[in-house]
């Protein structure tokens, strides 16, 4: 059931920032391959799926593609990578995504700042070389949604909305409380879940721990899918 949301080709996306002083540079990678729907379900930083090598040519190619059109902002380079080693470009999604918060924790940036400060024509806080990576980041999403149903999303009041809490590793971004109404009428994202750890296996034991301290009642929840996912072999 849960394999085949282990995908291949790859999809990997590059964070990128441009100014209006003509510099861009990345923050480098998220891996997203992890998807139903043709949406992401688990994001993450590092990928532990490419090489320095690659990892530093899909960085160049990003920075390339942002610098061709003289981009100014948050953006994102999108990628597939085929089972020949190859990269090939698919995107580049002009806003701040929902899996920025996974860049954040391990750069240890604030994206939602650098855009503030990008759009009143400041230059970017930070050059290339400045850029470190810290750890490994992952974030799951939270839905109102029926994973045995193709994942039919769901709607109805929250009569139990219970997360973990926030620490220095663990971030909730959430927008409903307790009580709230999930609609019809928008996506039915509860929140996101995004750990942090020193090691990938570690982010993963955190995670896990995090999803076991979530309970939704009302609408049903992918909790149960997620807490399966985390746990496959092939993740």
């Amino acid at each position: 059931f849960i394999e085949k949301f282990v995908t291949q080709p790859r999809h990997i996306e590059i964070q990128i920032f441009g100014d209006a002083h003509g510099e861009v540079i990345h923050l480098n990678e998220r891996e997203c391959s992890a998807q139903r729907r043709y949406q992401k379900v688990l994001e993450e930083s590092p990928s532990p799926f490419l090489s320095p090598e690659l990892r530093d040519a899909m960085g160049a190619a990003a920075v390339m593609a942002g610098r061709a059109i003289d981009y100014q902002n948050a953006g994102t380079v999108e990628f597939i990578v085929g089972q020949d080693g190859q990269f090939y470009f698919m995107e580049i999604n002009t806003r701040l995504q929902v899996e920025h918060p996974v860049t954040e924790y391990v750069t240890g940036l604030d994206l939602v700042e650098w855009q503030l400060r990008v759009a009143a024509g400041e230059p970017l806080p930070k050059a290339q070389h400045e850029i470190v990576q810290r750890g490994h980041a992952i974030e799951v999403r939270l839905y109102a949604e029926d994973a045995e149903a193709g994942f039919l999303p769901g709607s109805g009041k929250l009569a139990r909305l219970r997360l973990p809490a926030p620490d220095a590793h663990t971030r909730i971004d959430g927008g409903v409380i307790e009580g709230d109404t999930v609609t019809i009428f928008y996506d039915p994202m509860i929140a996101k879940l995004i750990v942090w750890d020193e090691t990938r296996p570690r982010a993963l034991a955190r995670l896990r721990d995090a999803l076991a301290q979530c309970a939704i009642e009302g609408p049903k929840s992918n909790i149960a899918f997620l807490e399966r996912l985390v746990r496959h072999r092939e993740i």
